[in-house]
């Protein structure tokens, strides 16, 4: 499996990022091609040392590395990657990874 590790960072105002990211972007993430499974944080992102920069986490489930490359090269991938731009206004953190249970 592949994981695309998504670390939204605090926006200026996490109230209208939460209604417009499970409003109108999750429906739009949810039409790329491959996803196998989207999984989000609940409730504050922390660290060992208390609270972090983070406001959410989003974890995309893929097949594997070159499904990631394609569903992010389709147009559904490419509108989600513009749409994030309308409201990530903190920033945002992209990871790719091969991941394996051991």
């Amino acid at each position: 499996m592949a994981r695309v590790l998504v670390l939204y960072k605090t926006p200026a105002d996490g109230a209208a990022f939460d209604r417009y990211y499970f409003e109108t972007h999750v429906p739009i993430a949810k039409k790329i091609p491959g996803l196998r499974k989207y999984e989000v944080s609940q409730g504050p992102v922390g660290t060992p040392a208390g609270l972090s920069n983070v406001h959410l986490v989003a974890t995309l489930h893929f097949d594997d590395l070159t499904a990631v490359q394609h569903a992010f090269s389709s147009a559904e991938g490419r509108a989600a990657a513009k749409d994030v731009q309308k409201f990530a206004t903190g920033g945002v953190e992209m990871l790719l990874f091969e991941s394996r249970e051991i």
